[in-house]
């Protein structure tokens, strides 16, 4: 129960920091609104052949890939914030506190889920309004899917920003590992449209697992072995980085 309290406060206290700017969120949410205003009439025409007929089946497609590249971007940039954290000697002052590290690490990681999520229910109360169709409970499944995912990438920024220390080496790591891992996740058309060698890479992205439950979801494919698979394996990946990050964490501030 203890984790769970200080997971809590900690969560408070970064929500009020983010409440405070509040017009950095807003901005936060013009790039993903643009592409799914600008991108979406280029997905279906270019998938008019695979039955995407209407803008709804185009929104289908590419805001669960929308949500998967949120997951992943977000959640990688988070390592900066973290980095700021040492900079400014806040390890040292948890030092002589009772907080968990554990709940240290979560209740930043949940909060950048919160976030994320919350700009997602935005995104889709937009695509609604443009055609989207999905049913609640999928898209709730889909919500859970999308926060594990931001708990795994979250996690593997604040790992690699552990071993680093330097904004810079983080910065080269995220661009050149985030780009070619969404590419092969299919966040902008389905990685079953790629060559045959493209897909057995992609067999390793569980980015791309997730992608393709997300998008099972969004057409009501609840039941489909892709949905649990996908959650399977980024939720296990998920608390084996964090109990990584823990573990750095700890050593950290020993």
């Amino acid at each position: 129960m203890k984790v769970v309290r200080d997971t809590w406060l900690v969560m408070q206290h970064e929500g009020r920091l983010i409440i405070r700017s509040t017009p950095a969120l807003a901005l936060s949410l013009v790039q993903p609104i643009a592409y799914l205003v600008f991108f979406t009439p280029f997905l279906k025409a270019v998938m008019v052949n695979d039955g995407v007929t209407s803008y709804g089946d185009a929104y289908q497609i590419y805001v669960p890939g929308l949500f998967t590249a949120m997951g992943l971007f977000g959640g990688l940039f988070a390592g900066f914030g973290f980095l700021a954290m040492l900079r400014q000697g806040v390890i040292d002052r948890y030092r002589v506190t009772p907080i968990t590290r554990t709940g240290l690490v979560l209740g930043r990681a949940l909060t950048h889920v919160t976030v994320i999520v919350f700009t997602s229910v935005v995104i889709v109360i937009g695509a609604v309004i443009l055609g989207l169709r999905v049913h609640i409970g999928d898209l709730v499944l889909a919500y859970l899917l999308m926060a594990m995912m931001v708990l795994l990438s979250v996690s593997v920024s604040y790992d690699v920003a552990l071993l680093v220390r330097s904004e810079t080496s983080l910065s080269n790591l995220v661009n050149t590992v985030a780009q070619p891992v969404s590419l092969l996740a299919g966040i902008l058309i389905p990685i079953s449209l790629a060559p045959l060698w493209i897909r057995d890479v992609a067999l390793w992205n569980p980015f791309a697992w997730a992608a393709n439950a997300m998008r099972a979801l969004f057409t009501g494919h609840t039941g489909a072995p892709v949905v649990w698979q996908g959650a399977l394996i980024v939720s296990t990946l998920a608390v084996l980085s964090i109990a990584l990050t823990t573990r750095l964490f700890n050593h950290e501030i020993s």
